[in-house]
């Protein structure tokens, strides 16, 4: 039986957006959405065993996921791991050795679901996770949409004198059409092969191969600013009303 352990990461406070994996979107906390998504995988994979945590240094952060997710396994981050620079990656791997030292289990797939990115489908996890099974060579599967913007066709970059440039110089198109797909990361979600996480020393994605999973492209994913929240609370209303696929996670909430 395969072993998948899956990640809520969230520190206290945030200088971009205070105490933004506390708020509450739509009436329900934030963090609520992620966990849905969570329980919801781990209902509907019987052929894994998945343990869900919550790696945090925010005690209200653990009492709101306690309140209702009383079986999620609380990690309490050290203050190494706390800083606005330390690499999202040193808590994956610090996340999967407590858990595995603790439960004494090797886990094969470590998935990371993202606090502030609420707009997920009911089956984009269970969807990257297959991706992933599918695909025994990618290291890491990570979720993505569409980029609006395409460096090789209609992107710019500023110049010391003011004016600007083509982002790609050496390559000319006429036609957006013409350009190489672009996709935005969104850092929704992660599927990490685990011997990849415990090798690498470096906190650098791109050392393994990499693949994309394809969300829905919602213009607004990852909420690092009050601007961001508000605009995200209406497209999430909307998306909640209209789409089943989004719908269906808000009412897993518990």
């Amino acid at each position: 039986m395969k072993k998948v352990l899956i990640t809520i990461c969230g520190r206290a406070g945030s200088k971009g957006f205070k105490n933004k994996n506390l708020k509450v979107f739509l009436e329900k906390p934030l963090v609520y959405y992620t966990l849905a998504s969570a329980f919801d995988f781990k209902e509907r994979v019987k052929d894994a065993q998945v343990d869900i945590c919550l790696n945090t240094d925010s005690q209200e952060l653990i009492d709101l996921v306690g309140e209702k997710y009383p079986e999620t396994w609380i990690i309490h981050r050290p203050e190494e791991l706390c800083g606005d620079v330390v690499p999202k990656m040193a808590v994956f791997q610090h996340s999967l050795s407590f858990m595995e030292r603790t439960q004494r289990v090797f886990y094969d797939y470590l998935i990371d679901l993202d606090i502030t990115s609420p707009l997920r489908q009911i089956d984009d996890v269970l969807g990257i996770y297959q991706m992933k099974i599918n695909n025994p060579q990618a290291g890491l599967v990570f979720s993505g949409c569409p980029s609006r913007r395409n460096p090789f066709f209609n992107m710019v970059k500023a110049e010391k004198d003011g004016s600007v440039t083509k982002v790609i110089e050496d390559v000319v198109f006429t036609a957006r059409q013409q350009a190489p797909a672009i996709y935005d990361l969104n850092a929704s979600m992660y599927v990490f092969e685990t011997q990849f996480l415990r090798t690498n020393t470096t906190g650098i994605l791109w050392e393994t191969t990499c693949m994309l999973y394809l969300m829905k492209d919602t213009a607004v994913l990852d909420i690092d600013s009050e601007e961001d929240f508000e605009m995200m609370q209406l497209i999430g209303g909307y998306l909640f009303s209209n789409v089943e696929g989004f719908k269906a996670v808000r009412d897993k909430i518990r």
